[in-house]
């Protein structure tokens, strides 16, 4: 998914939530709160400032998540 930052709808942060939660999903990574932050669309900021909440993961979900990145920065 290309990034725009332009006209951010909350499909656009939609979509960006679904094929982040794909790319964990293929590193065996599951954040249960993943999802598009709804009040971020309430400010006036122009355009909308959509974000994606991470949400909370225990532990081993935060060092497994940290091995695929540093892994990831060592390509």
């Amino acid at each position: 998914m290309e990034s725009t930052h332009q006209n951010t709808t909350v499909y656009d942060v939609t979509l960006c939530v679904e094929e982040l939660r794909a790319a964990l999903a293929e590193h065996g990574i599951t954040l249960p709160s993943l999802r598009v932050d709804l009040p971020s669309f309430a400010g006036s900021y122009q355009p909308p400032r959509g974000l994606v909440a991470l949400g909370g993961c225990n532990a081993a979900t935060a060092l497994k998540l940290a091995a695929v990145l540093r892994n990831a920065a060592g390509q």
